[in-house]
């Protein structure tokens, strides 16, 4: 393994550990031993369709992300090496802080000397698709619950709020000038600069529908995966237990991301739990136990598919580098490496 992608090993290890706590938690605030016993009893079959849409939910993103990239002006990135990076994104969601979000820039950069700050434009413009997708999906569950409408329609006002101020232009152009006015703002000007040229690009109509509509079906995917977790958890097939596991999991989704914990570990899991008792008037260890399959399913099997990629790509770049780049966008790579 090389000292760049050890580096990688070692940022994951606090939400790697955060993670264990989380879980370890969640089968404890079920009663350890009726949550092991759950599990035993759980039809394994109905977590491999679990996997699956999870697997559906990943290509369809991966999709997106090739449509971003071509967007932006990257045109001959093989798919096998636009796949391995995309892939090896998936375990920056749970490092600290917001390097591990710059090292797909970075990637992107060293495979097609795209600038870093447009290339992290791409993980923003997903993000956000992503973020009004599983909004949409979301009000499958507000229409039994109309208390939580004001808080939806703030985010997704927010949402396209975003999107629709990076396409204009002369006012994002000012902000860019006013920033350069800024002394210690000024090292990072060409980097900011390049982030507005990708975002204006990504966030044009034509491309954003394309984007959420992909989101849509990826991001429902992962809900009926959800759907089949509870199915094999004795829970009768109805399409209210249908819609409940949609809006659970895409309103968890967005707790997950509003809160910053690394990938939303801890407020996402409570939010499942939570709401499984609370519209589905489960048992606490059933809950528990429903949480605990469908996180491993997801965000786990995400992770441990990254970390496979990293495994067998000695080209991708550590995390110094990353800091370097955003810093001194005129460094060389190449240097960094020796």
């Amino acid at each position: 393994m090389s000292v760049t992608n050890r580096s990688l090993f070692r940022s994951l290890l606090p939400g790697v550990f955060l993670g264990f706590v989380v879980l370890l938690g969640l089968a404890f605030l079920g009663d350890l031993q009726h949550v092991s016993s759950t599990i035993l009893e759980f039809k394994v079959q109905y977590f491999g369709i679990a996997l699956a849409f999870t697997l559906l939910n990943y290509a369809l993103r991966f999709v997106k992300w090739h449509i971003y990239l071509k967007q932006i002006g990257v045109h001959r990135l093989k798919i096998g090496t636009s796949l391995r990076i995309f892939v090896a994104g998936f375990p920056l969601a749970v490092t600290p802080g917001k390097v591990g979000e710059v090292l797909k820039g970075v990637w992107l950069m060293r495979k097609t000397s795209v600038p870093v700050g447009r290339g992290v434009s791409v993980v923003l413009a997903e993000r956000l698709s992503d973020g009004l997708a599983v909004a949409l999906l979301s009000t499958i569950g507000i229409l039994a619950f109309p208390q939580y409408w004001l808080g939806f329609a703030i985010l997704l006002a927010g949402l396209i709020g975003v999107m629709i101020l990076s396409q204009i232009r002369p006012a994002a152009l000012w902000v860019l000038d006013q920033i350069e006015r800024v002394g210690f703002l000024r090292r990072f000007s060409q980097n900011i600069r390049e982030f507005y040229e990708g975002s204006f690009t990504l966030f044009q109509p034509g491309v954003a529908i394309l984007a959420v509509g992909l989101g849509l079906i990826s991001w429902l995917g992962e809900g009926i995966g959800f759907y089949f977790i509870l199915r094999g958890l004795g829970l009768e097939p109805t399409s209210h237990l249908l819609h409940t596991a949609v809006f659970i999991l895409a309103f968890s989704t967005i707790i997950g991301a509003v809160s910053a914990l690394p990938g939303g570990l801890g407020a996402a899991e409570i939010s499942i739990a939570g709401l499984l008792t609370l519209t589905l008037h489960l048992s606490p260890d059933i809950a528990s136990t429903a949480t605990v399959l469908i996180r491993l399913a997801t965000l786990w099997f995400g992770v441990v598919l990254g970390v496979i990629a990293w495994s067998f790509s000695p080209d991708l770049t550590g995390l110094e580098m990353a800091k370097r780049l955003i810093i001194e966008p005129n460094t060389q790579p190449e240097k960094l490496l020796k």
